[in-house]
């Protein structure tokens, strides 16, 4: 299994949107996926299609007690191979009860738990940095962090660099992401020219129509020109997870 968190320090840079159909192209290629929402704004069940109120006893606060087993609080969406594992209310207490805890593996030995059914998980984690972030951190394989194309995109990779690196020795890959991006505009084509190496999520109507719709934008309009660029860097950061489990193999 591999965890995949997706992560920014602001709101409003398309997080949900990327995590929710990345977990649906993963999905699309026969394993078995799971988005955790860990977002207290709770977009993920509203984007892919799932409406769901949580039973106080399934409640994301009651997952991380360890008073419900996450198995149970999972729920499935209109999509083959992807479910969800939904945020709701409670999350706004999980960083003073995890902090009370003292437990910093958490989130991670959850995800553990759920190994012998999903291959991958997506955490579509809280746009700030906290307990819950940095328990993500520790718990995924591979960090994606989508940014805005501002000059000031380096400086906020670098402040979740910051926080990767904080979250452990062994802190895992990071891949920053440039979204909403609208070649038309200098300042957004000056700052793909200052990071050539990072992937491209173009801005377009179609993918606005994924919370109209709610659903991923494969489903709809695979061949438009945002759905292509998240397929790729699903297959990139696939790539990239066969790369690491390989350099972790015994020669």
């Amino acid at each position: 299994m591999a965890v995949i968190a997706v992560y920014s320090v602001k709101g409003g840079v398309g997080k949900t949107t990327l995590a929710a159909n990345l977990a649906w192209y993963a999905a699309q290629g026969g394993r078995r996926t799971l988005l955790w929402d860990i977002d207290a704004a709770g977009g993920g069940a509203f984007l892919l299609g799932v409406d769901h109120t949580p039973k106080k006893k399934r409640s994301a606060e009651s997952v991380f007690a360890r008073e419900t087993d996450p198995l149970k609080a999972i729920v499935p969406t209109p999509f083959p191979g992807l479910d969800l594992l939904p945020a709701d209310g409670t999350i706004w207490a999980l960083d003073a009860q995890l902090a009370a805890l003292g437990k910093k593996n958490r989130l991670a030995k959850l995800a553990g738990e759920m190994q012998d059914h999903y291959q991958l998980i997506f955490l579509d984690c809280p746009p700030v940095l906290n307990q819950v972030s940095t328990q993500a951190m520790r718990a995924a394989d591979v960090v994606i962090v989508p940014l805005p194309p501002s000059p000031l995109s380096a400086r906020a990779f670098a402040l979740v660099a910051e926080e990767v690196r904080g979250s452990g020795k062994h802190h895992p890959p990071m891949l920053p992401v440039l979204s909403m991006v609208d070649r038309r505009r200098t300042l957004h084509r000056d700052v793909i020219a200052a990071n050539p190496t990072w992937p491209v999520i173009p801005f377009a109507s179609t993918l606005e129509q994924c919370a109209v719709l709610r659903a991923p934008i494969g489903s709809f309009a695979p061949t438009s020109a945002p759905a292509q660029a998240i397929a790729r860097l699903w297959r990139a950061i696939d790539a990239k997870l066969a790369q690491r489990k390989g350099s972790k193999s015994p020669a």
